[in-house]
């Protein structure tokens, strides 16, 4: 009892107050099950990792860097290595000079797709960010601009998949279906890896050579099974997201077949070259050492997402997942209906943060956005959206999208600290 009034005492000290306090303590005490649940998963998914690089026989050498072209770089063929053992594939491309989750997608298709060629998405509206990667708004560089199409079958409206408008759009040019495991800036649910799984199915039943990627960020570690282990012949993700665990200060991979990953390889460096070359500049400890922590980084980011469901499902908004909903990804969307909801809430995780917690957030016109875009994230990696942050495009119906949290502890604090500005700014009641 002690000890709770003294956390308390420090909670008000922060700037949270006995109302605020209470309140998210009440929707804790409900958690305890839920949160024992996913405890359980991270245990599997750290056992997997541990596997994962006792297999690949990881050494103390492993985690020296090298400079210049980085031949013979063994901490990065290893890690590579262990990628490949934990998504059970054949290869996979770990690197530093891959710059975020976008520039490794756009690696994946641009160095698997040949003029002619046409890229599918069975799943609707890709994230923002891809689409002057495809060329949907007209870009340099961008697919369109190699004579490569795009084609985009919508869910249904129950966020079903539309089976038969798929084998309507799959043609002889379809050479790679682009499947995004995570809702982005829309408010559909996020694809289980059960559910992924179906769909590549019924797609390779229609055309077996189509190449199956998977946008795999913000989804890794959260189920027991990864797109990988349902027939997916790449999955693509940020190190900066949930596999860095926090540590890695950059980097991208790519993981599958071993011909997609090789044909990624030539692209990031150049033909002829590939895997051989790219030093790994000092990053590689923090590679092996965030993903060894990337499972329980991953578990508190889960609970902080659960917590805000709850609290804000509770307080009236509409809220996806919802706050019952088996999650699939560490992406938390509230609607607020209004500008000033997202910019209270934004200010919030902003105030909650360790790094910059001084600053205030404000909507800017962000490269690859079409709206501007508000971002809270007061991290130790600049842009880790696996750390406590949260961001959203200020246009109707105004969503804030909340994700990360190193830790349960911290991601609680954050979440608080939204309630408290949004009670302070006279938009929620207790």
């Amino acid at each position: 009892m002690k000890e709770s009034i003294l956390t308390k005492d420090l909670y008000q000290s922060m700037g949270i107050d006995q109302d605020v306090y209470g309140f998210g303590e009440k929707i804790e005490q409900n958690l305890i099950e839920r949160f024992k649940t996913i405890d359980e998963a991270a245990e599997y998914n750290q056992l997997k990792v541990i596997k994962a690089m006792q297999e690949a026989r990881v050494s103390e050498a492993c985690l020296l860097g090298t400079t210049g072209y980085g031949y013979n770089d063994l901490g990065r063929d290893t890690l590579e290595q262990v990628y490949a053992n934990l998504f059970h594939c054949e290869d996979a491309l770990v690197r530093p000079q891959i710059t975020c989750g976008t520039h490794a997608l756009a690696l994946a298709l641009l160095s698997n797709l040949r003029p002619g060629d046409e890229l599918l998405s069975p799943v609707g509206k890709p994230y923002d960010t891809l689409e002057e990667v495809i060329g949907i708004r007209p870009s340099r560089g961008s697919l369109a601009e190699y004579g490569i199409t795009y084609r985009q079958v919508d869910l249904l409206e129950d966020g079903s998949f539309d089976y038969e408008g798929i084998r309507q759009a799959i043609c002889h040019r379809t050479k790679l279906v682009t499947i995004q495991r995570s809702k982005g800036y829309q408010t559909r649910k996020t694809l289980s890896v059960e559910r992924i799984g179906e769909l590549i199915s019924f797609v390779k039943s229609i055309k077996p050579d189509v190449i199956c990627m998977v946008d795999n960020c913000y989804g890794e570690f959260v189920q027991r099974i990864e797109p990988t282990d349902v027939g997916a012949d790449m999955i693509v993700g940020s190190l900066i997201k949930n596999p860095g665990g926090g540590l890695a200060p950059i980097g991208g991979y790519i993981a599958g077949k071993k011909e997609c990953v090789e044909n990624a390889a030539f692209r990031l460096t150049s033909p002829g070259l590939g895997k051989e070359v790219g030093a790994s500049l000092g990053v590689t400890a923090s590679f092996y050492q965030g993903l060894f922590l990337a499972p329980t980084v991953t578990a508190s980011a889960l609970k902080s997402a659960i917590f805000a469901a709850n609290i804000y499902e509770k307080l009236g908004f509409f809220v996806a997942p919802d706050s019952k909903e088996e999650r699939f990804d560490i992406i938390q969307a509230i609607t607020f209906g209004k500008e000033e909801g997202v910019t209270a809430f934004c200010r919030g995780i902003q105030a909650g943060a360790s790094v910059d917690g001084f600053v205030t957030p404000e909507p800017w016109d962000m490269p690859g956005y079409d709206s501007p875009v508000i971002m809270a994230a007061g991290a130790f990696v600049s842009g880790s959206s696996i750390e406590l942050s949260a961001d959203g495009p200020i246009k109707p119906p105004y969503n804030v999208y909340f994700q990360g949290g190193l830790t349960w502890q911290h991601g609680k604090f954050g979440i608080l600290k939204t309630l408290q500005e949004m009670k302070n700014c006279g938009l929620i009641r207790l």
